[in-house]
Parts: structure tokens; sequence; C-alpha cells
């Protein structure tokens, strides 16, 4: 693993793992946002990854930030309990304006019952999402999960389908200048072993799975030595 300790950029990073905010280059840090719902917001009954990833990405000698309008640093976010992805589309996009971020990452698609058919508003949604944010900075990459499974039936019998579909939009919407990656959240998630009683949000296990898939997805874009040019 290749450590960046030049100047500006490791004071931040030290300073960062104290639990301080610091001042540094724009340039020298990556800004990640983390959008989604209650999986993504965290709460006191289940494990949230995000704090797991954070721990992860630093220990590898990452240097980042977590952005957004929601929570406390060093932890920001753009996750919201109980909300769907046309909640997101319709509200993330001005935050993203107010704190822009290098890499989105996207993990929604819960919030709907099987009976609604939501598939085709799910995805429709989280491609405007998508749009607006690249419209906000070109350069942005999207990393787009596939949802963890649920033992939540009947309601959330329409994920493995959504997640093929996701697929799908991420291969459509993918370019060398505007990356869309695709992150398999669902294959290593089981329910039975990864979620509290209630059957849809992550325990420790579960939590410690998302925090592997999204820091894999990641690592190859925060190898380079800086973000793209703003």
């Amino acid at each position: 693993m290749t450590f960046y300790r030049i100047g500006p950029a490791w004071i931040f990073f030290l300073l960062v793992m104290s639990g301080l905010r610091a001042a540094a280059p724009a340039d020298a840090v990556w800004r990640l946002m983390p959008i989604g719902d209650s999986i993504t917001e965290g709460g006191s009954t289940f494990v949230n990854y995000r704090p797991l990833l954070a721990e992860k990405l630093r220990a590898a000698g990452f240097v980042f930030a977590f952005v957004g309008t929601r929570g406390a640093p060093p932890l920001l976010h753009e996750g919201y309990g109980g909300k769907t992805i046309e909640f997101l589309a319709n509200t993330v996009p001005a935050h993203f304006a107010e704190t822009p971020a290098d890499i989105i990452l996207l993990h929604a698609g819960h919030n709907h019952f099987n009976e609604e058919k939501p598939i085709p508003s799910i995805v429709a949604a989280t491609e405007r999402l998508i749009g607006d944010v690249r419209a906000i900075n070109p350069r942005v990459i999207t990393l787009v999960a596939q949802v963890i499974p649920s033992g939540k039936l009947p309601k959330y019998a329409y994920i493995p389908e959504l997640n093929r579909a996701l697929a799908k939009l991420v291969s459509r919407l993918h370019s060398n200048v505007q990356p869309v990656i695709l992150v398999d959240q669902a294959t290593h998630f089981d329910w039975k072993t990864d979620t509290i009683t209630d059957r849809v949000h992550p325990n420790a296990a579960g939590a410690a799975k998302m925090a592997e898939a999204w820091s894999i997805g990641l690592q190859p874009f925060l190898r380079q030595t800086q973000p793209a040019v703003r």
C-alpha cells in the first residue's frame, strides 16, 4: 500500500485521525458523500457502516473527508431515515451544491412496498439524482450500491429485481469522464445473519460487510494522489 505523506495533505490526515478539523488545500482531500436512507444515516438500534468505513480508509492511509449537511464531523452525510430515493432525488442535489463531493456513495431502494411495483420509479429517481449532481460537479464519481437484501417480506420482495435493474442503469450511465461504478452490497449480505431483529438494518457483521464493499469500490480512485481538477 502506498502512503502519500506530503506537506499539507499529510498534516490534514494526521489531524483527522485525531478527531480534529484542519484547513488543507481543497484539491488534496477526497470529498466523499454517503447518500441514502436510515441504513446510511444510522440509528441507535443498529450498526452503521460509515464509522467502520472511515476507520478502514484511514488505516489504509487515504486522505479524505466525509461531506454533507447532516450529522457531525467527521462523519457528515446525506442519509434520511425512512425516506425513498424519490425524496433523495428531490432533496440532495441542493445540499450537494452547498457541500460538493468528488465521490458519492449511493445506497437507496428501501422504503417502498412490493405492491407498489416501485422499480421503474426507483431507477428513474436514481438516474435523476446522478444527473443533477453531475450538473453541479461534472467530474463527480458515482458509486451505486446494489442494496442489501431484507427478510422483511413480502414488503421487500422487489429488491433482487431492483438490483438487476440498477446494474443495467450503471452500465448505461458510466463513462471514463463521469464514472458510475456498481458496488455489490447484496451478494455477500445475508439478512439471516447480518441484520438486527427487524430483518432490515445491519448488525455489526452486516455493517462490516457494507464498509468492506464500499472500501473496495473506493480504493481504485483514492489511490490517486488527489481528486481530479475541480
